[in-house]
């Protein structure tokens, strides 16, 4: 009795740590892994909602009218000594407004001209490299560099674009944008009262983040192993894996809903935060649709590896087709020899050691996907087919002796 509430309890605890672990290899595989970083973010500079909250960013902060007004109004006093009459001239320095309108249109080209270019990527790849350092501060609570966070506002810093969009404008014919101060301007990503909160986690997770999935894991195969009957523990074990990362599934979704109504207005088009969103969290979301589809698989081979109808007729099923294919080859002078017999004697090891393979090589498989489930569970398939077919070979060639000796 207390041996099977041990491994209850110890299954129950490391199915609710599965969340908190997922988060943990997403927290330091993106956020402490500079190259994954990079790759996360990179295709932003061509994502076209992104671009356009860019051209407007640069457009506010490049503000050329202080320019327009001097630059018509040395034109106008120009003017008056060469003896221009002073309506004439008060007409030539009212044109400002028109030369604000042309010189904002003149901006928002040259900034689109750069968004599209892949100079911007490739300038934009090379800044988030470089800002890596200052991202992990941030979800520590320290900001420096293009993102920090200040208070329970996250912040971007759009000045090395500013500086880019001025040398443009300079090359483009409008000398007098370089004489725009440089630009520190910091949009707002990002505010939140619980930000503070968000920080205390992803320190938490990042504290953690060495031990807890191997902690999660063993909890778990602890349990399965104190529980009387292992295959059934196996499978409520996996079923409940893939409940709770059908519940980090559900939250994701609730946090992209909250992040995006909590996006100031003005500030980024809700098509720019939604790309931003998707983009910073597909790692996660790749992360627990694996384990999902993981705890899926382990439980329907326990499943099937267990004495119920369907499971019965299964491996029969297998054990026909096995034995059919083997009469088959040997009916046409195709005799494996002794392996085939070796492989019936030891059919019990081999197929132990062809479950024990894939699970080694997904556990040491760099930043595994759902296609590297699939991809071992091909393999694994391959592996138990080749060894049924082995084994159904060699007991033909058992029976063919016997029937000669009798």
């Amino acid at each position: 009795m207390v041996r099977s509430a041990v491994s209850a309890l110890l299954i129950l605890l490391g199915c609710l740590l599965v969340p908190v672990s997922v988060l943990t290899v997403w927290v330091q595989g993106i956020v402490l892994d500079t190259d994954r970083y990079v790759a996360t973010v990179a295709p932003l500079a061509s994502d076209p909602a992104i671009q356009e909250s860019v051209v407007d960013h640069v457009g506010d902060a490049v503000d050329l009218r202080h320019n327009s007004r001097k630059i018509t109004s040395d034109v106008a006093d120009w003017l008056r000594d060469q003896g221009l009459p002073p309506r004439a001239a008060d007409t030539i320095e009212g044109l400002a407004p028109q030369l604000d309108a042309a010189l904002d249109q003149a901006v928002r080209k040259v900034a689109k001209h750069i968004v599209h270019t892949d100079e911007f990527a490739a300038v934009w790849t090379g800044a988030n490299r470089a800002a890596h350092a200052a991202v992990v501060h941030a979800l520590t609570g320290e900001g420096h560099g293009p993102v920090g966070v200040r208070g329970d506002t996250v912040t971007l810093n759009v000045g090395a674009a500013v500086e880019k969009a001025k040398l443009q404008l300079v090359n483009a014919g409008f000398p007098s944008a370089a004489d725009i101060p440089d630009i520190h301007r910091r949009t707002i990503l990002f505010h939140s009262e619980q930000l503070d909160r968000v920080k205390r986690a992803v320190r938490l997770l990042d504290l953690v983040g060495n031990w807890l999935p191997t902690l999660t894991i063993a909890l778990g195969a602890t349990g399965v192993l104190l529980a009387r009957g292992r295959r059934r523990a196996l499978v409520g074990a996996a079923l409940g894996a893939a409940a709770a990362s059908l519940a980090l599934a559900l939250a994701l979704t609730v946090a992209r809903r909250y992040c995006l109504d909590h996006v100031p207005p003005g500030v980024l088009s809700r098509a720019a935060a939604s790309a931003l969103f998707d983009t910073v969290v597909r790692f996660l979301r790749v992360t627990v649709l694996t384990v999902l589809v993981l705890s899926a698989v382990v439980a329907a081979g326990a499943y099937l590896a267990g004495p119920g109808r369907l499971p019965r007729a299964l491996r029969a099923a297998a054990e026909h087709a096995a034995d059919s294919a083997a009469h088959w080859g040997a009916a046409r002078g195709m005799h494996p020899g002794r392996a085939g017999v070796w492989t019936a004697d030891h059919r019990r090891e081999l197929t132990v050691a062809a479950l024990s393979t894939p699970a080694v090589v997904f556990a040491l498989w760099n930043h595994p996907t759902v296609l590297t489930v699939l991809f071992l569970v091909l393999v694994l398939l391959t592996a138990l087919a080749v060894i049924a077919l082995l084994a159904a070979t060699g007991r033909t060639g058992a029976e063919g002796r016997d029937r000669l000796r009798g």
